[in-house]
C-alpha cells in the first residue's frame, strides 16, 4: 500500500516544537527547502534562546496566519533575579545587582499582581520592532540609543510555580504582543533587585499545543532531507 503524499503547496497548518538557538526564520527556511513549498510562514516569531510551540502556514493556509498570531499564548520558564542583561535574556552578558536571599516565594507572587490584566509595556531594545525603518536590534547591536514605545498588552495569568536560590520558575497567559523578556525585566525592577529571562518555552497558541507539535528533525527526517546543517 503506497503512503499517501501531502500537497503542502495546497495549503497545511504544521505544529513544530523549535529548538533552542534555531529563530523562527531558521525554521521557515529549513521547511520552505524540505517541502520544497512556494508559500510557507509562521504564525508568531519565538526568540532563538526560546523553545516550543511554532506554528507554520504553507501554501493556501498563509492567508489564515494573522488568525493564529492573534490568539493568546501560554509561556514557561524562568527568570534569574539579582541581575539584568541589556538584551533582558542571555544573548548578552549578565550584571550583579542585588541579592536575592531577603526574597521569599509570596514577594514574588505579590509582585505579580501589578503585571495581570492590561498593562504598559515596552519592547525590549534587543527586538524586532522597527524604528526608524530599522529592527532595533540592528540598532542595539550597533551600540545605537534606542528608545522604542510602549504598548498595552494583556496577561491573563502570572503563576510564580517555584522560586529557589534566586530561579523564578513561572507560567504566563498573555495576548499577542507580550515580551516575556519585558515581563522579566519589569518584574525584576519591582522586586528591587533585577531580573532577566534565563529560559523560556512556548506551550500553547489558541487550542494548539506544543504537546501535539512534531521535534523539527524528525519532521525533517520523515521527509527524507539531511538535517546535519540549516539551509
Amino acid at each position: 500500500m503506497s503512503e499517501t503524499v501531502i500537497n503542502y503547496n495546497e495549503g497545511k497548518v504544521l505544529l513544530i516544537d523549535k529548538p533552542l538557538n534555531w529563530t523562527s526564520f531558521d525554521v521557515v527556511k529549513k521547511l520552505k527547502f524540505t517541502l520544497k513549498v512556494k508559500k510557507i510562514g509562521h504564525a508568531g516569531t519565538l526568540d532563538p534562546l526560546a523553545t516550543g510551540l511554532l506554528i507554520l502556514c504553507t501554501g493556501k493556509m498563509t492567508k489564515s496566519i494573522e488568525k493564529y498570531q492573534a490568539q493568546e499564548k501560554v509561556y514557561t520558564g524562568e527568570f534569574t533575579l539579582g541581575y539584568i542583561t541589556p538584551s533582558y535574556d542571555l544573548e548578552t552578558e549578565p550584571e550583579f545587582i542585588s541579592e536575592t536571599k531577603h526574597l521569599k516565594k509570596g514577594d514574588l507572587e505579590a509582585a505579580t499582581l501589578d503585571f495581570v490584566g492590561e498593562i504598559n509595556q515596552t519592547p525590549p531594545i534587543f527586538s524586532a520592532v522597527k524604528k526608524d525603518g530599522k529592527r532595533a536590534y540592528s540598532l542595539a547591536r550597533e551600540g545605537k540609543e534606542v528608545k522604542l514605545n510602549s504598548r498595552i498588552v494583556t496577561i491573563d495569568e502570572f503563576e510564580i510555580t517555584s522560586f529557589e536560590n534566586g530561579k523564578v520558575r513561572f507560567k504566563v497567559r498573555c495576548s499577542k504582543g507580550t515580551y516575556i523578556r519585558s515581563l522579566a525585566h519589569d518584574f525584576g525592577q519591582k522586586l528591587g533587585v533585577g531580573a532577566y529571562l534565563s529560559a523560556l518555552r512556548r506551550t500553547k497558541i489558541g487550542d494548539f499545543s506544543v504537546d501535539d507539535a512534531e521535534n523539527l528533525n524528525d519532521f525533517v527526517k520523515k521527509n527524507k532531507v539531511d538535517t546535519n546543517d540549516r539551509p
